[in-house]
């Protein structure tokens, strides 16, 4: 028979597919004697196995679930239901992959009217049994029977109300059974049946909830953000409670084995006396720091620090780890890798090396590259005078401006028309994601350092602010209250997640500062990876700061965007609107000394590494003004004003938009095509390259240039602009009395120029893929249409894996790439290749880079470190798989 369910002791950290990261860690923490509660697992393949059979438990997993409840039983010599000695369990989801707040836990189950009653006499606490009824009934409700805890809580706030009671600890035994009679109540009146008192009802109910959880909409979204794929499916965790709702000699708390904003090696975390764990995660009351445990409980705290050390040590990587303390004695119940700011990671797994903890590989690949863009985005300006309203806690790092808004469903939709936004809630809820991910930041005015908002937008690398007390929020009213000042939805206000301030109005940012530990970090990725990374940049400033970020050289300088300055576009049209080849060569010449000044400034920047330059690409219309626009124009001034001395200059120019315009422009009269028609246009751009180098050489500075045609579909276009650049260059020669070294070469964006190119690769001396057009006429989407009308269903619908705009189609692009590279080296073997799209700067498609032998990838200058750390992932798994083999 098939193995379904498997006890804690049964299990150890590898079978994390199998028992999901929970169920894996709480096996190895039993196998390794640490105090767990002890419990069984439900495997991942359970929660397939249900949706295979309709989202029905079937026969044989109802027995192994039986049967290991009864094992349990045994071992805590309880009795689920018996209302003499209750066993009591929490059922939790525990996927493959973390998805803190994402999935839906129950606690107290087992809890009845009759063992309430055993546990009150048990416990000699009455109210500690009754306060755990009504929390069963609450959370199993909501879960479960889909009554929203709303109606829970807002009966909870009106009763300590009418008692004058201040917080939930002062209620009594009795008190907690006339709000138990009320809760049963409302479940009644809202799902027309008695709230479930079998004990066994309840687990599978729970079970099949959890199950369920898996599908919900925050699950869903938290996947699709998270590339976590859909089929893994969740496992069950059901283990034995412990109660850190008990007294003053328990309590509940999670906490980090290092510091997850900044990496310090300190522990960080909070917890709650006399509360139960949803305490401090839900972020209903806000909690102490973890330090404070060693004045309350000095021996818990020892020995919880102990733990906490082992566990580090162990797994070899930060904790997160929840535990919960009864009556004096400690309780581990979860570990996992804590998620953690880009800088934290940074720091720890830099610090982890040099505590011999792990080697620079294993340092290498702890940190996602996707999270450096954290560290590369600006922050407050401290010489900008600041008007606080507040301060909350710092939960994670980086600084926001945005508009208040106080509704998910609203800061999604403003963020999808470009605005910006700042999240602003009591405490936020899994349902809440798709708000969190479209908001510049989040702030909350319940909660600690660890509630969902904070782990949330930590994990996203968001600023997040939790736990701000001072900030009154009307929800209806669509406002906030800090004293007496009142900020609106819609009002602007800035906020720093590294100092918990929240500021009225915008305030200027300044551009960031990277770390000792980021730089040796990125250092060891340079000494590691094969790969090279270049950068795209079109002007002498983001090569600077490409430089700055570490690129080796430029992969990609679109010279059309020197034509887009607001000085130059007069000039540009002119040399469109020519009627004759002098009137365009006098246009042209004015361009040359601009195109040339452009150059000798990128190249200067560039300290001698390769720049390769590509020759204009978009069709000519592109610089004119809109046609319909202008069409505007034009029938007015001959209504309005029909002597109007523009009107004809406007008339002629409405005349050749309209000559120029195309029915498919990104098919039409662009890149080498305008070169072949207009080969004065290539040659005007080619001379001022090499003006470029010739005044640089005089100056000493080393230039390397790399000129590359666009869109070649045949080799004979390749070969006639090569020989055109050629003759430019022979030309400058003469006239400076310099010599060039110079290459010429391609960008590969037509399926015909991957297929043809051994043909192609006769005339070239390098080839750079340029995958944003290629995936473009590979699929036949115009990305614009595509991203605005069906892409982004495609995707949610499964029908596409991924936007392959930004990740490299592996099965489609990528095999033209690999074609056009071994085609290419079989009539060249020493070709450079390289890709120069924005697949350059994404993680997995610099791994499939790697992988297809290319010399380099360029992306823009921001995402340079990204492409550095993920270069050198590449090479460290590479080398891992061929040891594999070898073994």
């Amino acid at each position: 028979m098939k193995k379904f369910v498997y006890m804690f002791n049964e299990g150890n950290s590898r079978m994390k597919e199998l028992l999901g990261g929970k169920g894996a860690n709480l096996a190895e923490m039993t196998a390794i004697g640490l105090p767990v509660p002890f419990g069984f697992t439900i495997s991942t393949e359970s929660c397939n196995n249900y949706y295979d059979e309709g989202k029905r438990i079937s026969p044989e997993i109802e027995a192994q679930i039986l049967h290991s409840l009864k094992v349990l039983e045994e071992k805590t010599e309880k009795k689920l239901g018996d209302p003499t000695n209750p066993l009591l369990v929490s059922v939790r989801s525990g996927a493959v992959f973390s998805m803190p707040g994402m999935m839906d836990t129950i606690l107290n189950l087992g809890m009845n009217d009759e063992t309430v009653k055993g546990m009150a006499h048990l416990t000699d606490n009455p109210r500690f049994a009754y306060d755990s009824y009504r929390r069963f009934i609450q959370m199993f409700s909501d879960v479960v029977l889909d009554v929203d805890t709303f109606f829970f809580e807002q009966l909870l706030e009106e009763y300590r109300e009418q008692k004058g009671y201040a917080s939930d600890p002062e209620l009594t035994a009795e008190d907690w059974q006339v709000v138990i009679a009320s809760y049963k109540k409302i479940v009644k009146d809202r799902t027309r049946k008695e709230f479930p008192q079998d004990p066994k009802e309840q687990l599978f109910l729970s079970i099949k909830a959890v199950f369920d959880s898996w599908n919900n909409q925050r699950a869903i979204v938290y996947r699709r953000l998270n590339k976590i794929p859909d089929h893994l499916g969740t496992a069950v965790n059901i283990q034995s409670m412990v109660f850190g709702n008990m007294g003053n000699d328990s309590g509940t708390g999670v906490a980090f084995t290092r510091n997850p904003s900044t990496g310090e090696n300190l522990l960080y975390g909070e917890y709650l006396i006399n509360a139960q764990g949803e305490d401090v995660v839900a972020g209903i009351r806000t909690p102490q720091p973890i330090l404070t445990l060693e004045r309350e409980m000095p021996t818990v705290f020892q020995q919880f620090s102990q733990t906490c050390h082992l566990l580090e040590k162990h797994y070899e990587d930060m904790q997160d780890i929840e535990f919960t303390v009864e009556k004096g004695k400690l309780f581990i119940l979860q570990t996992r890798t804590g998620k953690r700011t880009a800088q934290a990671a940074i720091r720890i797994a830099v610090e982890m090396v040099k505590e011999g903890l792990i080697d620079k590989n294993t340092a290498l690949l702890r940190v996602d590259p996707d999270q450096l863009n954290q560290l590369l985005h600006r922050r407050i300006d401290e010489s900008y005078a600041r008007q606080i309203l507040t301060k909350g806690l710092p939960a994670s790092p980086g600084a926001a401006t945005g508009q208040v808004v106080f509704d998910a469903d609203e800061a999604e939709a403003l963020g999808n028309e470009g605005k910006k936004v700042i999240l602003v809630r009591p405490e936020t809820t899994p349902d809440d994601i798709h708000g969190i991910i479209a908001a510049q930041a989040v702030v909350t005015s319940r909660g600690g350092m660890t509630s969902h908002a904070a782990v949330v937008a930590r994990g996203m690398g968001k600023a997040c602010i939790c736990g701000c007390e001072a900030l009154k929020i009307d929800l209806k009213a669509k406002q906030f209250f800090v004293g007496e000042t009142v900020i609106s939805e819609g009002e602007m206000i800035t906020i720093d997640g590294a100092t918990g301030e929240i500021m009225m109005g915008e305030i200027p940012m300044i551009e960031p500062q990277l770390s000792e530990e980021f730089q040796l970090l990125l250092q060891w990725a340079d000494e590691t990876r094969k790969l090279g990374v270049r950068a795209n940049a079109d002007n002498p400033e983001d090569a600077k700061k490409a430089f700055e970020f570490g690129a080796g050289g430029i992969g990609l300088c679109r010279t059309e965007h020197m034509f887009m300055d607001a000085k130059r576009v007069p000039i540009v049209q002119k040399m469109i609107l020519a009627e004759n080849y002098a009137e365009r060569k006098e246009a042209l010449n004015e361009l040359l000394p601009m195109q040339q000044g452009d150059f000798e400034g990128i190249f200067d920047a560039m300290h001698g590494f390769p720049v390769t330059i590509r020759l204009l690409d978009p069709p000519l219309h592109e610089f004119l003004p809109d046609k319909e626009e202008l069409l505007v124009e034009v029938t007015k001034l001959q209504i309005l004003n029909p002597d109007a001395p523009e009107l004809v200059e406007k008339e002629l120019l409405l005349k050749k938009v309209r000559q120029l315009d195309e029915f498919n422009p990104m098919l039409g009269h662009r890149g080498c095509r305008l070169g072949m028609i207009h080969p004065e246009i290539y040659e005007m751009q080619a001379k001022a390259i090499f003006y470029a180098i010739a005044n640089l050489e005089d100056k000493g500075v080393s230039v390397k240039p790399e000129i590359m045609i666009p869109l070649v579909g045949h080799v004979n276009e390749l070969k006639e602009m090569r020989q055109l650049v050629i003759d430019s260059a022979l030309q400058v020669q003469e006239e400076t009395g310099k010599s060039f070294e110079y290459s010429i070469g391609t960008m590969i964006e037509i399926p015909r120029a991957a297929l043809t190119a051994d043909e192609i690769a006769e005339e070239a001396d390098f080839f750079s893929f340029g995958t944003n057009d290629l995936t473009q006429t590979t699929f036949g989407y115009s990305r614009d249409d595509a991203e605005g009308k069906f892409l982004q269903a495609y995707i949610e619908n499964k029908v596409l894996p991924e936007n392959p705009f930004a990740v490299l189609d592996r099965d489609g692009v990528g095999k033209l790439v690999e074609t056009g590279v071994k085609l290419g080296r079989a009539t060249k073997p020493e070709l450079k290749t390289g890709i120069c799209g924005e697949h350059g700067g994404e993680k997995s498609s610099i791994d499939f880079c790697y992988e297809t032998g290319l010399d380099y990838v360029s992306c823009s200058p921001y995402r340079v470190p990204l492409a550095r750390l993920a270069a050198a992932q590449a090479t460290i798994r590479k080398q891992e798989k061929s040891l594999q083999v070898q073994v």
